[in-house]
């Protein structure tokens, strides 16, 4: 489930962003598959952050 998630919240945003950078744009229009592939890549890149980050709690500071 929370591969779904990740998935869903990155693709809302990478839309998002890609609308509002193409709407700053002058003379591009909005394009929904280059945020789609783009949201697929944020979200493989995120679970390979979260694998890398240790989550254990550190013993001393």
């Amino acid at each position: 489930m929370r591969f779904f998630w990740t998935f869903f919240w990155s693709f809302l945003l990478v839309q998002m962003l890609t609308y509002v950078v193409g709407a700053m744009t002058p003379g591009t229009t909005f394009e929904f598959m280059p945020g789609a592939i783009i949201s697929v890549g944020v979200t493989i890149l995120i679970f390979i952050a979260t694998s890398v980050i240790p989550s254990e709690p550190v013993a001393k500071h």
